[in-house]
């Protein structure tokens, strides 16, 4: 969805990473790791997957993802490191509604978003689990999915790093190897746009931003970041629009042009037959990515 109000920001290009590589990322605290796929390590033995309350779903994914906010979610999953007895959660894998019923109904036309289809929009494993932790956790997240009539899922692997006000990288770019290891279908880029990045590396993004000039259900969490970041707080009865507008140039926003995240695409069924049947609404790009793309000077 394209809105018509645009704040003007300093644009900034920002170079992206290859998509695919034998290194597995890993978070804690919002802070990146890697850990190398010859490493090995994985027992599933030692590991369970079950669904999880929105409350612990929520506290770990804004504990530990770097873009510390929480989708809307149908089903949450969590990923549980047993020893000795002891669970300990480390990784928690989030499906639900996009901004938009396109997001699904673009890739799987024949399946009901939310009900037969979601966007897999928090995929989140801490530094305590090794190597080739997350295909196997994805793949049980899939089985329980599809037992809860979910027959597709939209995904997205997003290269562009970005950088918070001191120059610290906070995003070094998803590189989608998990989905290529777990056999997505490759649907090529989503819609190139402009994001506003702000200081603190997060992105405000349009449907946000529609929310403040709107008024609309959760523009005063919105708001609150922005004021947390330096903006000033809004008057009683002013032009919400123009606020937003000061309140970006108050904290140093910048936008970013951004080429569109690779869009991945799981059909899901109990044997390849009933997978293949379900139709993709997009050509499907037969190499998936490997190279970044061209920097822009």
């Amino acid at each position: 969805m394209t809105y018509a109000f645009q704040e003007p920001l300093p644009f900034t290009d920002l170079a992206e990473i290859p998509t695919a590589s034998d290194w597995c990322q890993r978070w804690r605290g919002q802070q990146h790791s890697w850990r190398h796929r010859r490493d090995g390590g994985f027992d599933h033995q030692r590991f369970e997957v079950e669904l999880l309350g929105e409350a612990p779903a929520k506290d770990f994914v804004l504990t530990h993802h770097y873009s510390r906010s929480f989708p809307s979610a149908r089903f949450r999953f969590a990923l549980y490191a047993v020893d000795a007895g002891e669970r300990d959660l480390c990784g928690v894998a989030v499906f639900g509604v996009p901004v938009s019923a396109a997001v699904l109904t673009c890739p799987l036309p024949d399946l009901e978003p939310y009900a037969a289809s979601l966007e897999c929009s928090r995929f989140v494993l801490t530094d305590d689990c090794p190597a080739n932790a997350e295909s196997w956790f994805l793949a049980r997240c899939f089985e329980a999915l599809l037992e809860r009539g979910i027959r597709g899922v939209v995904s997205f692997a997003d290269p562009v790093p970005r950088r918070d006000a001191t120059g610290g990288r906070v995003v070094v770019g998803h590189v989608g190897t998990i989905y290529q290891a777990s056999n997505a279908v490759y649907l090529g880029r989503a819609t190139a746009r402009t994001v506003k990045v702000l200081p603190d590396g997060t992105i405000l993004n349009d449907r946000t931003a529609q929310k403040i000039r709107g008024q609309e259900q959760g523009h005063e969490y919105a708001e609150a970041k922005l004021i947390s970041l330096g903006a000033p707080v809004p008057r009683a009865g002013g032009d919400p629009a123009a606020w937003l507008r000061m309140a970006l140039a108050a904290v140093n926003a910048r936008s970013v042009r951004h080429r569109g995240a690779h869009r991945y695409v799981f059909r899901l069924g109990k044997d390849r037959r009933a997978r293949e049947a379900i139709r993709l609404g997009l050509p499907v790009i037969a190499t998936y990515p490997k190279q970044p793309d061209p920097v822009l000077l």
